[in-house]
């Protein structure tokens, strides 16, 4: 078998999407005699998978941009494959077609909120008027049970809702999808550094600019969820803070034993550098509950 079926034939053993590739490019060439430019097939093909045809030597240079190294062959590779050279179709795996996520005004303005809500640490009477208006919720929790109890409960609350939220709200297909792509870029840029292929590497610095939008993408999937946590989080947290510090009564008990840290300490006693008591026991029951609510509801928060 001719050289290029034969790597037309392995792309496609390694990726059946490829067969799809090769049909479009074929198609948009006029079964080869003309030439093709990226442009021309940015909506059909993955950056990737238009650098494996340079790569590979089936898409070889012309007068003005690409042309089929040898046309003929790929048709018969292509038709030996099972895929049809006379209809264009759109690789499935597509990963330059991932559709950003679009924030809503909603989480814009949980996003503005949050921000506002920051302002409680430093500010005194932001804190009061949120412990506050919390207090109406947490104060009787409070009044019957101990305080490590109550930050048990409000650690509880926040890593269910974070959980759900995360579940929600984050798409992790597309997050696989993002990082599929850098994973695949990285490989192929490491087999031709080894190579010594200097005009693939330049072929895969240039898709790598061209993927940094994968990196806007992906931070607007994660940082959305964060938005709603934050929302619903830091007040919570100010309530805990305005408790501890200017809410009266006195919290009962006013010591508490830490697990791997020992004790007692006083609430806002420095047990870690810096931490108060109140935060390291809010953070290590936070911890514990979410691993058991993801394990419970069998939730995935990260990609595959």
């Amino acid at each position: 078998m001719a050289r290029t079926a034969q790597k037309v034939e392995s792309l496609i053993a390694e990726d059946p999407a490829m067969a799809d590739a090769l049909s479009v490019i074929y198609e948009e060439t006029d079964e080869g005699s003309d030439e093709v430019e990226w442009r021309d097939v940015n909506d059909d093909l993955t950056s990737g998978q238009w650098g494996r045809l340079i790569e590979k030597g089936i898409l070889v240079d012309g007068i003005h941009g690409f042309e089929l190294a040898d046309p003929d062959e790929v048709a018969d590779a292509l038709d030996d494959s099972g895929t049809s050279t006379s209809s264009t179709t759109s690789s499935s795996s597509d990963v330059d077609d991932i559709e950003t996520t679009s924030w809503s005004k909603w989480d814009k303005l949980a996003g503005v909120a949050s921000i506002g809500l920051f302002l409680g640490y430093s500010q005194n009477n932001i804190r009061a008027a949120v412990g506050q208006v919390v207090d109406v919720v947490l104060g009787p929790i409070d009044a019957a049970l101990p305080f490590y109890v109550v930050i048990m409960i409000v650690a509880m609350l926040t890593g269910l809702y974070t959980t759900l939220l995360q579940d929600n709200l984050m798409d992790m297909e597309k997050m696989g999808m993002y990082q599929e792509r850098m994973k695949d870029i990285q490989k192929r840029q490491k087999e031709a550094k080894e190579k010594g292929d200097e005009q693939a590497m330049e072929r895969i610095r240039q898709e790598q600019m061209e993927a940094m939008g994968d990196q806007t993408g992906m931070f607007k999937e994660q940082f959305r969820p964060m938005v709603w946590t934050m929302f619903i989080t830091i007040p919570a947290f100010l309530w805990m803070y305005w408790r501890i510090g200017d809410g009266t009564p006195a919290v009962v008990p006013n010591k508490v034993v830490l697990p791997l840290v020992g004790g007692p300490y006083g609430w806002t006693h420095g047990a870690i550098g810096p931490m108060q008591t109140w935060i390291i026991w809010y953070f290590l029951c936070s911890m514990a509950f979410t691993q058991l609510i993801r394990k419970a509801l069998n939730i995935q928060t990260t990609p595959t």
